[in-house]
């Protein structure tokens, strides 16, 4: 296992428990209870998947393959570019129902998030454009 898995491991584990901990004690709202329950079980998966990384060569060979093969990343890839068409197009649909609805604020937080994704995609595009 290496000492930056478990390091950050215990730093998401130990954050999220602080969180929890400080909204059961009514510090802070319930909101970070949320997040910190988030936490604790990313600390949790990632001290796991390292202490197995660790005990197991074939869970080893298993994960170098996944992020080191192209026929990964490919899919990888499709599957970031599918998640982007469907939100631009859940969110532009949403904008609309918002706004048929009256949730102006709703409607905003939906178009502008449409706005960002397109603002995003053609900073990107030119970027990769001059790259490659």
């Amino acid at each position: 296992m290496k000492k930056k898995d478990i390091i950050f491991g215990a730093i998401w584990l130990l954050l999220g428990l602080v969180l929890t901990a400080l909204s059961c004690l009514e510090t802070l709202d319930g909101f970070w209870s949320g997040m910190g329950s988030a936490l604790v079980v990313i600390g949790i998966v990632r001290l796991l998947r390292g202490y197995r990384l660790s005990k197991s060569e074939t869970y080893r060979e298993a994960r170098e393959v996944a992020e080191t093969d192209e026929r990964f990343h490919f899919i990888r890839n499709k599957a970031w570019a599918w998640a982007g068409y469907l939100f631009i197009i859940i969110c532009a649909l949403s904008t609309i129902v918002f706004r048929l609805l009256g949730q102006d604020l709703l409607c905003i937080a939906s178009g502008g998030a449409v706005c960002l994704m397109l603002v995003l995609f053609w900073v990107s595009f030119f970027v990769l454009k001059k790259k490659y």
